[in-house]
């Protein structure tokens, strides 16, 4: 079995107990929580694969055996010491492949764990009358085209022969959607997966109306990921921001980079497009956040070469401010430099 754990801070999970596990995400405290309570599956099953911000696989066939206990006795031990060592409470979905689990854990609550038995009769229970679009991979625009051919449920698609999701989209996609409907996902969980996303968030102490604020958070966010991106030699490939707000509501965009970079200046100039173009006004913000997704290795990265000297000269100061954190601590800023 494989257990999908969502980790969640104490009012998070008050949250998702009330709206919904998908309703509040972790933030930054769960985040930054993320490698101790890897550490802790890790006590468990050697096989633990991270998916940040707050949430890990792990594949505990060998556990259920060595703890002599059941799927939903494992987990509230997972639940137990999450709770008594971090303060972090989790939600928890188990299945027999990965996809299913994640697909549990979206129904999990707190408290309690979402178990797709590993039979042929359980993981078509659990799947029939759910929509397509449920299905990991199904997106809206696909999800629109299996509707017109009357396959808006996982049964109906299921009951489709292979050959005609071909004809309707493609051989490949026909072929993974077929095998997502009868609960078949052949992907591993890989132990310490490299992350394909970073993400930092600024909550602001009180609701916030100051546009210039928001900047500057948006400024503190795109300068904390560049760093740690290049202390990690990763570029991102884009950027998705969302904004808090007062009444619990939230917005989120994307924007893909016109090339993968970790520079924060560029992170920063496309953090700000991504801010003007919702218009705020008088917007009562609560906090920010910013996710770098698409990470990918920095040496394989190809960078447009400009004739400006002023962006040389800022990259050569920004390779030196992250020397100088790692010298002196995350805590040294530009000003540190220059007076270095």
């Amino acid at each position: 079995m494989i257990l999908c754990v969502r980790f969640l801070t104490r009012a998070d999970a008050f949250r998702a107990d009330a709206y919904g596990a998908d309703a509040f995400g972790a933030g930054g405290e769960a985040e930054a929580l993320l490698p101790e309570l890897i550490a802790l599956l890790d006590e468990l099953t050697p096989v633990v694969e991270a998916a940040p911000p707050d949430t890990a696989l792990a594949d505990v066939r060998g556990a259920l055996r060595y703890f002599d206990r059941d799927t939903e006795q494992l987990a509230a031990l997972v639940r137990v010491r999450a709770l008594a060592l971090h303060g972090v409470d989790c939600v928890i979905g188990a299945g027999p492949n990965p996809m299913l689990a994640r697909m549990a854990a979206r129904e999990a609550r707190p408290g309690r764990t979402r178990v797709v038995p590993a039979t042929a009769d359980g993981v078509r229970e659990f799947l029939d009358l759910k929509p397509v679009v449920a299905l990991e991979g199904v997106g809206r625009a696909t999800a629109r085209t299996l509707c017109a051919y009357g396959l808006d449920s996982v049964d109906r698609l299921a009951a489709a022969p292979l050959g005609t999701l071909q004809r309707i989209l493609g051989a490949k996609a026909g072929r993974e959607v077929h095998d997502k409907a009868h609960g078949v996902d052949r992907t591993p969980v890989v132990r310490n997966a490299a992350a394909r996303s970073l993400a930092a968030e600024r909550p602001f102490p009180r609701d916030e109306l100051d546009p210039d604020r928001h900047r500057r958070a948006l400024l503190s966010l795109t300068a904390e990921l560049g760093a740690r991106m290049r202390g990690a030699s990763q570029v991102c490939r884009s950027l998705t921001l969302t904004v808090r707000y007062a009444d619990r509501s939230s917005t989120t965009r994307s924007r893909t980079l016109r090339e993968p970079t970790a520079h924060s200046a560029a992170l920063t100039s496309a953090a700000y497009d991504l801010y003007e173009a919702l218009g705020l006004q008088r917007a009562r913000v609560r906090a920010v956040s910013l996710r770098a997704e698409g990470l990918g290795p920095a040496e394989r990265a190809v960078r447009q070469l400009t004739f400006d000297p002023t962006d040389d000269k800022a990259r050569r100061l920004e390779a030196a401010v992250d020397r100088a954190r790692g010298r002196f601590g995350e805590r040294v800023g530009l000003a540190g430099v220059l007076t270095a």
